[in-house]
């Protein structure tokens, strides 16, 4: 069973997190769903994450394409995910079961930590999963740095 990771944005742009925690997942071997609850914002991300670092490439796909089982790092707004991916990075408020971290090595929910709607659904998907017996740990960014917060 996997662990559900709550990484609260307060410093850098979701973006940001997401290209760091994305390099991390590929680099432990391990394929991704980045699922997000807007087709549109997906596809700012999509944009975004392919305009990275010069002297990096991170490879990914949208959804709905042939090739989805394929993609290293698949950006849906789905339940199903064809990657068969290790971790599931969810944006946005995007729904995450107990199910979703019982079938993953671990599942991040990135949220915004300036919008108060952003903070309610996270602090609702924490009771949700944690009741469910789900682990999770709280990271935030506050400091300036990663540092974890809390674990259930």
């Amino acid at each position: 069973m996997g662990v559900a990771m709550f990484y609260h944005l307060t410093q850098r742009p979701v973006e940001e997190t997401l290209s760091m925690l994305l390099e991390k997942s590929l680099a432990a071997g391990w394929r991704v769903a980045v699922r997000g609850g807007d087709p549109r914002r997906l596809d700012w991300l999509d944009e975004r994450l392919w305009l990275g670092p010069e002297d990096g490439f991170l490879p990914h796909g949208r959804a709905g394409g042939p090739h989805d089982a394929d993609q290293p790092v698949l950006l849906t707004e789905r339940a199903d995910l064809p990657n068969s991916p290790s971790c599931l990075m969810s944006v946005d408020g995007a729904a995450v079961s107990a199910e979703d971290v019982g079938a993953m090595e671990r599942v991040c929910i990135l949220f915004d930590g300036m919008d108060p709607q952003a903070l309610d659904v996270a602090r609702g998907q924490w009771k949700a999963l944690t009741g469910a017996g789900i682990a999770a740990q709280y990271w935030s960014e506050e400091s300036g740095r990663w540092e974890k917060k809390a674990e259930s």
